[in-house]
């Protein structure tokens, strides 16, 4: 799931009267560089190294901005908390191991006849859209079986 951290993102800051500080860069490389979703928490401990200077504030700040330009996506986690993943495209949709916290996109988006019926039944105009289906991941599901068998 990693992304691209490119020119893409320092013209998205730049049109929004915004820098691609250091600060800013050690938060989208720790994201860039992630396999799975991260807690702001851990956003803030990975690049924290790479950029001493960094605040959780700082962390926070820049998540809700890269959110706000779509490069990363909320994750919400069945705690009640969420956490943070690259998104590749205007809309993304994600499975989200509820075991070990993986997360994955995927593209198959059939939901247009739900989203029509919606906007006709509320009078919304549905512009956005976030789908997350929890579950467990296929290596959460093999260990489960392999703890069912030692037992």
């Amino acid at each position: 799931m990693p992304v691209t951290i490119n020119r893409g993102v320092r013209a998205g800051l730049r049109e929004n009267h915004r820098k691609l500080t250091r600060a800013r860069q050690a938060v989208l490389d720790i994201l860039a560089q992630a396999n799975q979703h991260l807690t702001p928490t851990e956003i803030y401990r990975k690049a924290k190294a790479k950029y001493p200077h960094l605040g959780l504030t700082t962390v926070y700040r820049t998540l809700d901005l890269l959110v706000e330009l779509r490069y990363i996506q909320r994750v919400h986690l069945t705690e009640g908390c969420h956490s943070y993943a690259p998104t590749a495209q205007a809309h993304c949709h994600h499975l989200v191991c509820s075991v070990c916290g993986r997360a994955e996109e995927f593209d198959n988006c059939a939901l247009e006849p739900l989203i029509e019926s919606l906007q006709a039944e509320t009078g919304f105009e549905i512009n956005v859209h976030v789908l997350e289906l929890l579950g467990r991941c296929p290596s959460c599901r093999t260990k489960s079986r392999t703890l069912k068998w030692k037992k």
